[in-house]
């Protein structure tokens, strides 16, 4: 039997490959994340999504998250409901976590080494928060050259606030006759997409606060995620922030 990375190789060998990464803390994985990585496939016919826990994030102190094993078994569990999710070791050192710390460019690298053949198409999923703040991220004008972006919207967000963010030499040139997408931001090598109609106010922040509150988080986290949760008594004594 074939496993899921196996037919994400095989799969549209003619004209390409279309793998999204979808990386964060994960802490934990919610319906929230699901659901912008369920309308990225449709949207953009992906593939494959992989989903990748940081083991050590450059924004954040290891002791501020869950222990990364813990974190990718919610992911590995999480994804085991979808064909087309893939939980990634990618930024895990042999032991389970490193204490290096990862930067995205690094991973966007490493998967582009691994999908490499003629037509395949690398897509980098992140909230419109996080792209706000991409400026601050290590080679982030590199990085805007190296994949597609998706960027999974909020409720009265618009797109031209990402393309503040963007440096004006990255903009493809503009085109008097083009008819123009409202929800894409051409780039000279790759664009970058506003994921719309994703509407969800979960946040990893709400889970862990009312786990340690004793309240319910039925219909926030998928039932095997909450399962774990409280079988490894996750969340108990420390609200993390």
């Amino acid at each position: 039997m074939k496993s899921k990375r196996t037919e994400a190789r095989d799969e549209k060998t003619a004209e390409g490959r279309r793998i999204a990464l979808f990386g964060g803390t994960f802490d934990p994985i919610h319906f929230g994340h699901v659901a912008v990585a369920r309308a990225a496939e449709r949207r953009f016919h992906l593939d494959c999504v992989y989903f990748i826990p940081s083991s050590r994030p450059p924004h954040k102190a290891a002791a501020e998250l869950c222990a990364y094993e813990h974190r990718f078994a919610m992911v590995a569990l999480a994804c085991s409901a979808h064909p087309r999710f893939v939980p990634s070791l990618a930024e895990a050192s042999m032991n389970g976590a490193s204490g290096r710390i990862f930067y995205s460019i690094d991973t966007v690298r490493h998967f582009r080494q691994e999908f490499n053949r003629p037509g395949d198409r690398l897509f980098f999923m992140m909230g419109a928060d996080s792209f706000l703040d991409l400026h601050a991220w290590k080679d982030y004008d590199q990085l805007l050259q190296l994949c597609d972006f998706v960027v999974a919207n909020r409720p009265g967000f618009r797109i031209e606030r990402l393309r503040e963010v963007i440096p004006p030499d990255l903009l493809a040139p503009s085109q008097a006759n083009e008819k123009r997408d409202s929800r894409v931001i051409p780039l000279r090598d790759t664009a970058v997409y506003l994921l719309e109609t994703v509407a969800s106010q979960v946040s990893a922040t709400d889970v862990r606060q009312r786990i340690e509150r004793g309240r319910p988080v039925r219909g926030l986290v998928p039932p095997r995620v909450e399962e774990y949760i409280i079988k490894q008594a996750l969340y108990i004594r420390t609200i993390h922030t």
